[in-house]
């Protein structure tokens, strides 16, 4: 009998099969790929995503991954990963899971670079690829159900840098084929990776916490596959992964005959607008308050406004008063309430300086006031937003979200799941592409190799300039 968290987990990612997939995972997972491309191609347009590409050019390799719709830049596979998961977490678009975590972001660029990088005698299908996928986003929500702490929004620590880091290690071990001690040195090596800070949200750096978490995952599995050795305990002390929980308590996992997955139980939420899931409470409850103070194609009277109350959980690094960049304003519940009264809806363009700066989001800023009522509590499971706005004559208007469509508990519909990967990736993909992409992702588990789904992420061959001749 396994007396240690570390090995159950090493087993677990050694020995799960294509056999143990679910119809539902594999459904669930496949909307989750499909999302995740789509924020991925949409973000290569993004200044952060210049400047980590820009930097990551420095390093180069015989072995080299695609940078998701840039046919001209290729990379050393961590730093392709790297690359691309900066993109896919550059507008904070990509999905959101319970326990609070992103979970794909840290792991999809990782296997894509994988399929690129390893040998073409060494073919991947795509069962192959949901099941690694699934396997790092597994390794994720098993980590954080040990901790009660991890069920609330974090206060400290931005969970991706740090499951996510071990879910990529997980995803690559399984690709790669690693034996079960190999996975456990993987796991040890991926806990000295991890880590970062919440004081960098809503900065340009916190897209780097995803890039990073995919770059050290992968990073991981390699020093382990070269014998690089860590502490074989790693995830059962205090002073391991432990060190990230104040009231970190884990167990061992269940043999793999009687194993569930924990996307079975807990389904992902997909955003409709790109901005820290909290605010999505607020923009829904915004927009039937607007019912009530605009008619027709009226604009919203500000001049007659005297309070805006917002009735949301204590999350302080969501509470931004007066944002002035778009990484502020994506993590303000002020912001997206006021740019939805006024817009009647938030859109990407809602996050450019020029809307952020307007006089009439200034001025609607400064009446705003939050509450935090004591059921409100910081969950994404459980939260809620109640908005009250109060007029000049004294009437005053209060709707309620208790659940906004894109959560797990009103799921995007299969029609507009695919509305969202179009809009996104055909900033950067042809028509036909973008089809075809779907086409693919959507029969995944039908696919017999996977390069033909990394061909179509290059994008668009450059074109060929003619010579002249002389």
């Amino acid at each position: 009998m396994l007396k240690s968290v570390t090995e159950s987990f090493a087993r677990v990612i050694h020995g799960l099969t294509v056999g143990h997939l679910t119809d539902h995972v594999i459904q669930r997972s496949k909307r989750m790929i499909l999302d995740t491309l789509g924020v991925g191609f949409l973000g290569t347009s993004t200044d952060v995503f210049h400047k980590a590409s820009e930097y990551s050019k420095i390093y180069s390799s015989n072995v080299s991954s695609s940078v998701w719709g840039r046919p001209d830049l290729r990379l050393p596979p961590p730093y392709a990963a790297f690359v691309n998961g900066v993109a896919i977490h550059s507008m904070d678009f990509d999905d959101t899971w319970h326990p609070a975590t992103h979970p794909s972001g840290a792991v999809l660029p990782v296997l894509m670079a994988l399929t690129e990088a390893l040998p073409s005698s060494q073919k991947f299908s795509g069962l192959d690829l949901l099941l690694a996928f699934n396997v790092g986003i597994e390794v994720q929500g098993q980590l954080m159900h040990f901790s009660k702490e991890a069920s609330d929004i974090p206060k400290r620590f931005h969970p991706p840098s740090v499951v996510g880091t071990l879910g990529s290690a997980a995803a690559a071990s399984k690709f790669l084929g690693l034996s079960t001690a190999k996975c456990q040195e993987a796991l040890a090596i991926a806990v000295s990776h991890a880590g970062a800070p919440m004081a960098n949200a809503a900065t340009q750096t916190k897209p780097l916490h995803i890039g990073n978490a995919a770059r050290h995952g992968m990073e991981s599995a390699f020093l382990a596959m070269l014998g690089l050795q860590g502490n074989k305990q790693v995830l059962d002390m205090q002073t391991g992964f432990g060190a990230f929980y104040a009231n970190y308590s884990p167990q061992i996992l269940p043999n793999l005959d009687s194993h569930t997955w924990l996307l079975d139980q807990q389904d992902v939420a997909f955003k409709r607008f790109p901005a820290h899931l909290a605010t999505h409470w607020v923009a829904d409850a915004a927009a039937s308050v607007r019912k009530h103070l605009v008619t027709d194609r009226a604009l919203l009277p500000t001049d007659r406004i005297e309070r805006i109350v917002l009735r949301v959980p204590d999350v302080q690094y969501v509470n931004r008063p007066f944002p002035d960049s778009e990484h502020e304003a994506r993590h303000s519940f002020q912001y997206v309430a006021c740019a939805t009264l006024l817009d009647g809806g938030i859109t990407i363009p809602s996050f450019h300086k020029c809307q952020i700066a307007r006089p009439q989001v200034r001025e609607l800023l400064g009446k705003v006031e939050l509450e935090h009522p004591r059921d409100n509590l910081p969950s994404f499971n459980t939260l809620y937003c109640e908005i009250s706005v109060t007029l000049s004559d004294g009437a005053t208007f209060t709707e309620c979200t208790e659940t906004f469509y894109g959560h797990w508990r009103k799921p995007l519909s299969k029609e507009d799941l695919r509305g969202k990967f179009r809009a996104n990736a055909s900033s950067m993909l042809s028509y036909d592409i973008v089809e075809r992409l779907i086409e693919i992702v959507e029969n995944l588990e039908d696919l017999e190799d996977c390069s033909m789904l990394t061909t179509l992420l290059k994008g668009p061959s450059p074109p060929v300039m003619a010579s002249k001749s002389i």
